[in-house]
């Protein structure tokens, strides 16, 4: 990539674009584009071809999207499907009528289905039926998928997807009502911790098993991606190794330094039996994940502990 031309980092406040930016600043990337949702809005089409007619951006990163976990997805229903369906369709397109060279759309390990065997290869997408706790979410997704692919098809554009498994890492939302499990874990822990409770009340069984990548790493894969895929192929992005939410709560108890219960709450839903991505196809292609699980939590719960 031409490290002068115009990138456009399209949610660059969040977690991931956050960390796409400080990728592309560490490999010397000297004219990043941004916007906060505030300056542009991108549900909104004729303000989206606006920036686009203005900024003329090279290379596209599409990491915007209204994101949360199973509470947050399973309350919002309508918003996850519309915001994020709106925001990548706009996107998508104006770097089509504006000519950009290339574009990578993030999608999510979500958007395959419920029980599909494991571990997910990408030649599994819409072969079952999804998690429905999720589904507006994934289908948003798979959308953005075939958005890339179909422009690619009739219009030749460069355009291409990759599926990050669970993130976790610098720039997460601890909101204990719409984090994701990791970050709400870490918080839960501390906060049993420091107010001297007995036991710390979590969600579903514990028996669920789940894939985490700090968000460095998928940063890295993304810009490897950008460099060295060119292909119609949606790739995987993950460690290729999990581990159950019971044993990923004892290893935050034991980073925490919380000595006391974990109580189980069966009623509340456990989602997904288990998410973890074949990462066969990044692998060949000259990337793997570095950063261990417990090396990166420790690292998270260090930049965060006071802050909670």
């Amino acid at each position: 990539m031409n490290l002068d031309a115009p990138f456009y980092v399209a949610g660059h406040r969040g977690m991931v674009g956050s960390a796409v930016v400080r990728a592309l600043k560490k490999a010397g990337h000297h004219n990043i584009l941004t916007q906060t949702s505030q300056e542009l809005d991108l549900r909104n089409q004729a303000a989206v071809e606006a920036f686009f007619a203005t900024t003329k951006p090279k290379y596209v990163l599409l990491a915007a999207a209204k994101v949360g976990g199973i509470h947050a997805n399973n309350t919002y229903r309508a918003e996850f499907l519309y915001d994020n369906l709106m925001m990548e369709a706009n996107v998508i397109h104006a770097a089509h009528k504006f000519g950009v060279e290339k574009l990578l759309f993030l999608g999510s390990s979500c958007i395959y289905p419920k029980m599909a065997p494991q571990p997910l290869k990408e030649e599994y997408l819409l072969t079952g039926p999804l998690e429905p706790t999720n589904e507006p979410y994934a289908i948003a997704k798979i959308a953005g998928i075939k958005l890339c692919e179909t422009y690619r098809d009739q219009h030749g554009s460069n355009f291409i997807s990759a599926m990050p498994t669970n993130l976790y890492g610098p720039g997460d939302n601890y909101d204990l009502q719409n984090s994701h499990v990791l970050p709400a874990l870490l918080r839960k822990v501390h906060n049993a911790k420091v107010n001297g409770h007995a036991s710390v009340p979590v969600w579903g069984s514990g028996s669920p098993k789940r894939e985490f990548l700090h968000v460095d790493d998928l940063a890295a894969a993304c810009l490897h991606l950008m460099v060295h895929h060119d292909g119609a192929e949606w790739v995987n992005i993950g460690t290729g190794t999990d581990l159950s939410i019971k044993e990923l709560a004892e290893m935050i108890c034991d980073i925490v330094g919380f000595e006391g219960r974990l109580e189980w709450d069966a009623k509340k839903p456990d989602g997904t039996p288990r998410k973890l991505l074949d990462v066969s196809r990044i692998r060949n292609m000259g990337w793997e994940a570095s950063i261990e699980l417990r090396e990166g939590i420790e690292q998270v719960y260090s930049e965060v502990r006071d802050t909670f």
